[in-house]
C-alpha cells in the first residue's frame, strides 16, 4: 500500500510559476512508477506527466512540455514544477502512483492522492 498526499496548490497569475509536491509512505517509494493527472471543471481526468521508478524516463502531455517539470527525490516526495501557467491549467491536481510497468502506465494508476487545486486567473 501507498498512501499519497499532495501539496503546494494555490491562485496564481498567467505566467506565474506553482511548484507541487506529494509525498508518499512506505518503505517501497522506488517500487512504483509516480505521476500527475489533472482534471478541470466538466472534463475528464487528462495525464499531465510522470517519472520512472529510478527518475530515469519522465512523459509529458504535449500542453505543458517544456513549462512542467517531473522529478523524484530519495525522500518518497516526487514534484511538478510548472512554469508559465496558463489559465488552461486550471484544474485539480491528482499525484498517482503505479506497480505497472512504464510502458502501460500512462496515467493509471493504483493509488491516488487527495488532489490540490491550481487556479491561474487571467
Amino acid at each position: 500500500q501507498v498512501q499519497l498526499v499532495e501539496s503546494g496548490g494555490g491562485l496564481v497569475q498567467a505566467g506565474g510559476s506553482l511548484r507541487l509536491s506529494c509525498a508518499a509512505s512506505g518503505r517501497t517509494f522506488g517500487s512504483y512508477v509516480m505521476g500527475w493527472v489533472r482534471q478541470a471543471p466538466g472534463k475528464e481526468r487528462e495525464f499531465v506527466a510522470q517519472i520512472s521508478r529510478r527518475a530515469i524516463h519522465t512523459d509529458y502531455v504535449d500542453s505543458v512540455k517544456g513549462r512542467f517539470t517531473i522529478s523524484r527525490d530519495n525522500a518518497n516526495t516526487i514534484y511538478l514544477q510548472m512554469n508559465g501557467l496558463k489559465p488552461e491549467d486550471t484544474a485539480v491536481y491528482y499525484c498517482g502512483a503505479t506497480a505497472r510497468q512504464w510502458s502501460d502506465s500512462r496515467g493509471e494508476y493504483e493509488y491516488w492522492g487527495q488532489g490540490t487545486q491550481v487556479t491561474v486567473s487571467s
